[in-house]
């Protein structure tokens, strides 16, 4: 009998023991999901967050954030650089086209041609665009184009007859580099009076950027015509 109750009582132990670990492990199973909770609701989160920042940054880089608009604040020179400019630069882009019409132009000349009607096209835009966004006229008053074109190196009627007529190769090449240095020289004097005189940012921006440009091509122009052939 004693041996008999002994072993009941060890059965009823081991049962209990059995019945502790079972539910140990439940517990433990059970915490798993709540150890992965914050986790999830970290991703969760980082992942809210990263659309939010992507749309800034795609804001920042829209292009009404980065186009740049003409600002409405300008005076009489600014009126006048744009005015007096585009017609000019109009001229330039017409000999430039007469030169290219020739044959045997040498091709440093003859690139400098294009250069000029590829840079100066987009300028002349920018420049219309500038009198629209003012409301001001194309062009300007008799007596304020008298003032405005005084040194601007503009080539006259019988002076654009001579590039015409001009023999082709070296002989256009020079009356063209000549021609266009002193267009050049008048170019940068009316741009200079813009830095100097204007207010609108982008008017102010061109103006430089037709300074430095057509410094250099002088430059250029004056290379050129020291390496034509003599008597040409």
């Amino acid at each position: 009998m004693k041996r008999s109750t002994t072993l009941t009582t060890l059965a009823l132990a081991s049962a209990l023991v059995l019945a502790g670990c079972g539910s140990a492990g439940e517990e433990s199973t059970g915490a798993a999901p709540e150890a992965g909770t914050p986790a999830a609701t970290g991703t969760a989160d980082a992942t809210s967050a990263s659309p939010s920042g992507s749309a800034a940054d795609a804001t920042q880089a829209s292009p009404s954030g980065s186009a740049a608009g003409i600002s409405a604040e300008h005076n009489d020179a600014d009126v006048m650089f744009a005015q007096m400019m585009i017609p000019h630069h109009e001229q330039a882009v017409q000999m430039s086209e007469i030169l290219l019409g020739k044959d045997l132009v040498p091709g440093e000349v003859r690139d400098l041609a294009e250069r000029v009607v590829d840079t100066q096209e987009p300028e002349m835009e920018r420049m219309r665009a500038m009198l629209a966004a003012w409301e001001a006229p194309a062009t300007p008053e008799a007596s304020a184009a008298e003032h405005g074109g005084h040194g601007s190196g503009m080539v006259d009627e019988q002076g654009m007859n001579w590039l015409r007529e001009a023999e082709e190769g070296p002989e256009s090449a020079r009356l063209y580099l000549e021609q266009m240095t002193r267009h050049h020289e008048g170019a940068i004097e009316m741009a200079r009076d813009q830095v100097q005189d204007g207010s609108n940012p982008q008017a102010l921006e061109l103006a430089q950027e037709i300074v430095r440009a057509q410094e250099t091509e002088i430059a250029e122009m004056e290379r050129m015509l020291q390496e034509l052939p003599a008597g040409s």
